[in-house]
């Protein structure tokens, strides 16, 4: 047989007799190379291997879910979309203009709230993209942060087109948080939880750091978004429900329906973090979390006290003294730690209503038809 067409078989039989042969090169390349099909199929996301922290699936794959609750968040989220412009603030504008229109105490109430919100937003934002979304490795909760850190936009834009809409004095509402001693308190308790996140040498992975993240979430979901916003929704919405300021107050609706969602998606991501990493859910750690949490209540109830140092609105700031323990109560049982006062009754049952996203139809005098994408709202 001619050398060129020998084949393997050929050489085969002609080895002495009881050596084997030599495996076909075929087969010796099938057996060190995994076929295309076979290599794709092994780097396929295994919802089960997701993790909010420390995951080492691809954090670009948002399908299979495993975090449904975060992919419903976000689509109730986009459901949820306005923008501050289709509120019209020609009766507040009347209302501020008139020197009769609003009492001394209320409008500094206003300004008040102002000072505070204009920053506090932004701080949020800039926690959610510099810091949180980068140690953060389940897709599904990416997707909502990213949603989360537009609505933190929208409602710096809102704060602002208030402003601008009243003509107030920019410099000093946009200075409140360095001027105002019960702002720039709030704010610094704040600051050192973001500046640990948006470290670019901070990383997860130790008990130590996963733990920071813990708390930072716990911080902004629980004691920023949860219980710091409260005096000021609550002070505003009671303007509305006087007739005065309502295209603010109405705003400030939308608002605190936004933020009470980050609110409950924080505290399921808490939740989450706990279950995958129960060690880091220590004694210890829950003593740091209740300090905190006495100190946030501290902060925001002298906030209360600067703001309204009067009664106004039928409020003073001894009524917000139980409405802040009872809602600090209730975000502490929302992530498992025993409640840290006494039982406290809600002064403001109305303010559950205004949360409720499926139940409220009506704003004041203006009827929304479908609390909608924007693009869809009908005014009367």
């Amino acid at each position: 047989m001619q050398a060129n067409t020998l084949s393997w078989d050929d050489d085969a039989a002609s080895l002495p007799s009881g050596q084997a042969a030599a495996p076909a090169i075929s087969t010796i390349v099938a057996a060190a190379v995994p076929s295309p099909a076979a290599a794709n199929s092994e780097r396929r996301v295994n919802a089960a291997d997701k993790r909010i922290i420390n995951g080492a699936t691809d954090v670009n794959q948002l399908v299979p879910f495993k975090y449904k609750w975060a992919w419903d968040k976000y689509l109730a989220g986009c459901a949820n979309h306005w923008m501050p412009q289709e509120i019209n603030m020609q009766r507040d504008i009347e209302l501020w203009k008139n020197p009769n229109g609003l009492t001394d105490d209320e409008r500094r109430l206003v300004k008040r709230n102002l000072g505070f919100f204009v920053t506090a937003d932004s701080l949020a934002a800039n926690n959610i993209v510099l810091g949180t979304y980068r140690h953060i490795t389940a897709p599904e909760c990416r997707q909502y942060l990213l949603r989360q850190a537009f609505e933190e936009a929208i409602h710096t834009h809102a704060y602002q087109y208030i402003v601008e809409s009243l003509g107030l004095d920019e410099s000093e509402i946009f200075n409140a948080y360095h001027e105002v001693a019960s702002i720039r308190d709030k704010d610094e308790f704040l600051i050192p939880f973001i500046d640990t996140l948006t470290d670019p040498a901070f990383t997860t992975g130790t008990v130590e750091n996963d733990q920071k993240l813990l708390k930072s979430l716990i911080v902004f979901a629980c004691l920023m978004e949860g219980l710091f916003f409260y005096v000021g929704f609550t002070q505003i919405l009671a303007l509305g429900r006087q007739n005065k300021m309502m295209g603010a107050a109405e705003q400030y609706q939308y608002i605190l329906r936004d933020e009470s969602m980050h609110c409950n998606f924080g505290i399921d991501l808490i939740n989450t973090v706990k279950l995958e990493n129960p060690h880091l859910w220590s004694n210890e750690f829950k003593e740091e979390i209740k300090a905190l949490f006495h100190r946030a209540v501290e902060l925001e109830y002298r906030y209360a006290e600067d703001t309204m140092p009067r009664g106004v609105l039928g409020l003073n700031a001894p009524m917000f003294k139980g409405y802040l323990r009872f809602i600090a109560n209730r975000r502490a049982q929302q992530i498992g730690l025993d409640t840290m006062f006494a039982q406290e009754e809600n002064p403001f049952p109305w303010m559950s209503e205004m949360i409720d996203l499926k139940k409220e139809r009506n704003f004041f005098e203006t009827r929304v038809i479908e609390y909608q994408t924007g693009g869809s709202l009908n005014w009367d």
